[in-house]
């Protein structure tokens, strides 16, 4: 599959993984379209990027449907279709089930989940019109395995990962295919950014990869139409541990957290 000449939106994309996937896209020749709900942050990360003659910043808050719409009619207006669409946009919430705040715990569904699937619903009549596209989910190993002190956003990560895989169900015969992205612990600023509660630990799961070896992962995934990906690949045995032996894992996690 030919990257040149494919319009690829990223949301999320002013930092980390998203300007990551959106470099190693547009290093292959791409078009990209870089979103987040901060106009200056995204279009110094598009400076960062290069490839100024194919890409493109603007500011889009995905929990708001209208300002996803406006994203797509101006990247329609630009490059005439949509051919990737990268949900990535997304932040944490560091805290116990017993103390977290609701509307904190809300807030972070608005924009993990609610904001994914509103692009979701946004796009495919786009794609269908166009009669094919691939919606890419970043989502994350704690989609797999509850991580505790982190439950409200493993949470928004298991809804992301059923969403994600009952529509490319539903869409493979539009042509439309969904890739779901689960990396481990990344070295970004996430974990800095994250909301912090009132009963904050950690579970310490190593130093992490980089963003860039997700983006390397998320192309793969893409060029191959695969349905999953988990990264780095020392992922799969915890996952598959977890599956056969929950309370194994959860003990070695209880062990960690502090």
């Amino acid at each position: 599959m030919e990257l040149a000449g494919k319009i690829v939106v990223v949301t999320g994309a002013s930092m980390g993984i998203g300007e990551a996937i959106a470099r190693i896209f547009a290093d292959h020749g791409a078009s990209v379209v870089m979103l987040s709900r901060d106009a200056g942050r995204v279009e110094a990360a598009r400076g960062l990027v290069g490839h100024d003659e194919r890409t493109l910043a603007m500011a889009c808050d995905v929990r708001h449907r209208e300002e996803i719409d406006r994203a797509i009619g101006l990247t329609l207006h630009h490059f005439q279709r949509i051919d990737v669409w990268v949900n990535n946009a997304g932040h944490g919430l560091l805290d116990s089930v017993a103390q977290m705040e609701m509307a904190a715990c809300r807030e972070m569904f608005d924009t993990n989940l609610f904001g994914a699937v509103m692009a979701m619903q946004a796009v495919i009549p786009v794609m269908r019109q166009q009669a094919g596209g691939t919606i890419i989910n970043i989502s994350s190993v704690a989609g797999h395995i509850p991580v505790p002190f982190h439950a409200a956003y493993s949470a928004t990560k298991f809804a992301l990962n059923a969403i994600g895989k009952a529509a490319g169900v539903e869409l493979k015969k539009d042509g439309i295919h969904v890739l779901t992205v689960c990396p481990g612990r990344v070295r970004t600023p996430f974990s800095e950014n994250a909301v912090r509660g009132n009963e904050v630990k950690r579970v310490g799961l190593g130093g992490g990869i980089t963003a860039e070896r997700v983006a390397r992962a998320t192309l793969r995934g893409y060029l191959k139409q695969k349905r999953e990906v988990i990264v780095p690949w020392t992922m799969y045995a915890p996952q598959k541990i977890y599956q056969l032996s929950p309370r194994l894992v959860e003990w070695a996690m209880g062990r960690m957290a502090g």
